[in-house]
């Protein structure tokens, strides 16, 4: 089976938080602790909040390896041409 892009994701606390696009797993993140997004990020460290991706093979990716996926299935539907190279970085909105 070929693996490719489901969603977005963020890892928060060791938990992965699925949505459409980041904000929609930023929304979810703040309905779980009934805090404002604006909070969250100067109250957690770094390590504990990461974007990226979920794959059709269950995995976490980063934005930069989700490129790569997506773009070997050509899931990148918009913005293509605005992120070439080895430092592209994939964003929800390159897919739909």
């Amino acid at each position: 089976m070929k693996e490719y892009i489901i969603c977005s994701a963020v890892i928060f606390n060791g938990h992965y938080v699925c949505g459409r696009r980041h904000s929609d797993c930023y929304a979810t993140i703040k309905a779980l602790t009934d805090k404002p997004l604006s909070e969250l990020k100067h109250l957690l460290p770094k390590s504990n909040l990461e974007n990226g991706f979920m794959t059709s093979k269950g995995r976490f990716v980063t934005r930069k390896e989700a490129w790569i996926i997506a773009e070997e299935n050509k899931q990148i539907a918009i913005g293509y041409e605005a992120c070439t190279g080895e430092d592209a970085i994939l964003i929800s909105e390159n897919l739909y």
